[in-house]
């Protein structure tokens, strides 16, 4: 039993990475179709599309039953892909990022390359840089950002774990995604601070 243990536990990780590799193969396959997934983040659960579709963003709208006017953020897997999304990206922003030691979205002044109805009214856009391994890696694979919005119906509770998720919002998303739904962690949303021309900071949530 001892020797089956240690078998066990000698190969888990490449069982992990291995599933994990198949899940983000399927997944940025799925983005192309211009399908929505329900996925891990280095924060909450969240519904994800092609930042740049925007029928596949109207679908998260409409699966929310939230307003377009209220935007969405996105996710990149670097700050330097971030600069394709946003007219000028603040030198605030490259320290905000660098120092942050906890999950940052930024809100950018003047988003271009991405959907129309993603981007607020003002014209801006939230963005976060994830280093979580699965939502990194497939931003990576998928080469342009991805939606990244809570996991509820508009005006409920954010889920802080798989198993909040209601069923309304799993059998809304064209997939779930199989990996981290046993975590019963309870994962906390992001910071958000806005940075405006001029550098100017505002604290949106700590």
């Amino acid at each position: 039993m001892e020797k089956i243990i240690k078998i066990f536990f000698t190969f888990a990780p490449f069982l992990y990475n291995d599933q994990m590799e198949q899940e983000i193969t399927k997944c940025a396959a799925l983005l192309l179709q211009g399908k929505i997934l329900l996925y891990p983040t280095d924060t909450v659960w969240g519904i994800g599309c092609d930042a740049t579709n925007a029928e596949a963003v109207q679908k998260i709208y409409d699966l929310k039953r939230r307003s377009d006017s209220k935007s969405m953020l996105l996710l990149t897997d670097s700050v330097g892909k971030t600069e394709t999304y946003v007219k000028e990206m603040p030198s605030t922003a490259w320290d905000l990022i660098e120092l942050s030691e906890k999950p940052l979205t930024i809100i950018y002044s003047d988003a271009k390359n991405l959907a129309h109805n993603l981007i607020a009214e003002d014209g801006s856009i939230g963005i976060r840089v994830t280093n979580e391994t699965f939502s990194k890696k497939l931003c990576e694979r998928f080469r342009k950002p991805i939606v990244s919005t809570s996991a509820n119906i508009s005006g409920e509770e954010t889920p802080k774990n798989f198993k909040e998720i209601s069923q309304e919002i799993i059998n809304g998303v064209d997939y779930v995604v199989n990996f981290r739904q046993n975590e019963r962690a309870e994962a906390k949303p992001s910071s958000i601070i806005k940075v405006e021309k001029g550098n100017v900071v505002k604290v949106i949530r700590a």
